[in-house]
């Protein structure tokens, strides 16, 4: 199996050990702060916040699937092998929950323990798709496919496609073009990755309606 995973993509094998624990504490760093921030938001009136933030409907854009979606990917993508995407992927959402739960408790009072769990069952099972994920950087039928599927549930968050075509939210669209720009490819791979994304959309959202 890891001559088969190598051919796809060839984990670095030459990071060092501080390398490695530097980019966990950046991971960690970055997790706690988005926690912080996403339940400041969730604590202020959509009147109190700047309008760029009101604009863009930041408190309910943490409240959907796509940012949670383009965080994992790009910290699975730019770790530099397979376990280290899992255990990055874990880090950040483990810390996210607890500065999030920690901010929730000690200063606005409340502590919801079951999406605490929820949250960190989430953190957990992160781990199984960030080690694929990390392949879609890599080459071959399969990166592609992995890429595809990434690119295909995004844009099925940006896009209602399955009964007209309307754009859900503007920062959908500004996250799916994000995620196009990491898993960029030569363009005849990128022509069968958008081509294989528009189907994995379209069976999305016939499986799973979207509703904003």
């Amino acid at each position: 199996m890891k001559p088969f995973l190598n051919k796809i993509r060839e984990p670095n094998t030459d990071i060092s050990m501080k390398s490695i624990i530097l980019s966990a504490i950046i991971v960690i760093l970055c997790g706690f702060t988005i926690g912080i921030f996403q339940k400041w938001l969730d604590g202020r009136a959509i009147n109190e916040l700047p309008m760029i933030l009101q604009v863009l409907d930041l408190t309910n854009y943490f409240g959907r699937l796509a940012i949670w979606i383009l965080i994992a990917s790009a910290i699975s993508i730019y770790s530099e092998r397979p376990l280290l995407a899992s255990m990055n992927t874990f880090l950040f959402f483990i810390s996210m929950v607890a500065s999030y739960y920690i901010y929730s408790h000690f200063v606005l009072g409340f502590l919801p323990r079951s999406y605490m769990l929820m949250w960190i069952i989430i953190s957990f099972l992160s781990v199984i798709p960030a080690f694929i994920c990390w392949y879609a950087k890599g080459t071959g039928i399969i990166a592609i496919i992995i890429s595809a599927g990434i690119l295909g549930v995004l844009f099925s968050q940006a896009f209602l496609i399955t009964q007209g075509f309307f754009v859900t939210h503007l920062t959908e669209v500004i996250t799916w073009i994000i995620a196009l720009f990491i898993l960029r490819r030569p363009l005849k791979e990128f022509a069968l990755e958008f081509g294989l994304s528009l189907v994995v959309a379209v069976i999305y959202q016939l499986f799973i309606p979207y509703y904003g």
